[in-house]
């Protein structure tokens, strides 16, 4: 008769990969964010990871958590073990012979910059398929399965990051009611995200716009541009996102003063050896679209 012993296991990936990411990006919150788990899974996973220890890796307190020593000393492993099994992983995925290009963006540049852009290239290289995820924070792109991300953010220099456009602001609203536009009766409509837009508009520029803070306020920029469209309020404009409304006479500008943010619209791109050769090709094809004025 075979003999088959028992053989001792370690704790499960799961539990693992939430330990390095709590331990690489300083919490459970943020490790739960990109995990796409909650908060209390982390640490739960945790947990099981040091009861199969029996050695504690977080001290938990009032003010979050942090490594213990023994934490400290394990992290750098298996954040260069998780290193090396995502690229295995992008490795083996480029090997498919069918081409899915995988986009990260923020939600306002997913709704109003990309479709165009990624409308032109399908033209172009119809035998790609592409597939957008909106995300409030970019991506870690040496772990997660993303071709490129593209984010406002403020420029580096890295060589795998393309400014595609500065972040300029300035105020837009809707045709009808171009002939009745004053700061102090029309509503100011607001996106959560750029909560300051207003205040940083007006302070460089010297407008008047009473209270920069009052006015409607919206979860997604989107939102905030249909509702100037139809003629809710005057919005504060991110230059490279409302271009086609201009184009198109939905929005019209009401201000020629306008300020940068400080930041920029960036394509952030992983590292050479983990890219499809068709990455490069439609980062070409994105700044084409933007040199030509088309989009």
């Amino acid at each position: 008769m075979a003999v088959l012993p028992r053989r001792p296991k370690g704790p499960p990936l799961n539990a693992l990969r939430a330990f390095e990411a709590a331990a690489r990006l300083g919490g459970f919150v943020s490790a739960a964010e990109e995990l796409s788990v909650t908060p209390g899974a982390v640490s739960q996973h945790i947990k099981a990871v040091e009861a199969w220890a029996d050695v504690p890796l977080f001290r938990r307190n009032a003010q979050g958590v942090e490594l213990t020593s023994s934490g400290r000393q394990l992290a750098s492993e298996f954040t260069l073990a998780f290193d090396h099994l995502a690229a295995a992983t992008q490795s083996l995925r480029n090997l498919s012979p069918s081409v899915e290009i995988h986009i990260a963006a923020l939600p306002s540049v997913a709704q109003l910059w990309l479709p165009a852009r990624l409308g032109r290239i399908r033209e172009a290289r119809p035998d790609l398929k592409f597939s957008v995820t909106a995300l409030e924070t970019p991506p870690s792109l040496s772990r997660e399965l993303f071709d490129l991300s593209v984010f406002f953010t403020v420029p580096d220099g890295a060589a795998d990051q393309i400014v595609v456009a500065e972040d300029v602001i300035f105020p837009v609203c809707s045709p009808k009611l171009v002939d009745s536009f004053r700061f102090d009766s029309i509503p100011l409509l607001h996106d959560q995200t750029w909560h300051d837009d207003w205040r940083l508009w007006s302070e460089a520029t010297g407008a008047d716009v009473a209270d920069p803070t009052k006015g409607p306020k919206y979860s997604l920029y989107g939102l905030a541009v249909e509702e100037a469209k139809s003629g809710a309020g005057a919005l504060m404009a991110h230059a490279c996102l409302v271009e086609q409304a201009l184009r198109d006479g939905h929005l019209c500008r009401m201000s020629a003063e306008e300020c940068a943010t400080g930041q920029a619209l960036v394509i952030n791109l992983p590292h050479p050896s983990r890219r499809r050769p068709e990455t490069d090709e439609i980062t070409v094809l994105l700044q084409d679209s933007k040199r030509s004025g088309q989009g």
